[in-house]
């Protein structure tokens, strides 16, 4: 499981999946959601704006699982 830090409250899923280097741009953000398994806690979620807070767990088909980590 690979830690992706972030240094406000929380980053949106959208923001994260960047952050993370699932996708290149934040426009690509729409339609990578609405084509890759996504699952936040243990639970299936494909909304761009949902808030990702410290400790949270993402896993994403095809590129493994990231814990979110606040510095």
């Amino acid at each position: 499981m690979n830690d992706v830090a972030i240094t406000t409250e929380y980053i949106a899923l959208g923001q994260f999946l960047k952050l993370a280097g699932c996708i290149d741009t934040g426009g690509a953000a729409k339609f990578f959601l609405q084509e890759t398994p996504i699952r936040i806690n243990g639970e299936a979620d494909n909304r761009r704006g949902r808030k990702l807070y410290n400790g949270d767990i993402v896993e994403v088909e095809g590129f493994g699982a990231f814990t979110v980590v606040k510095r």
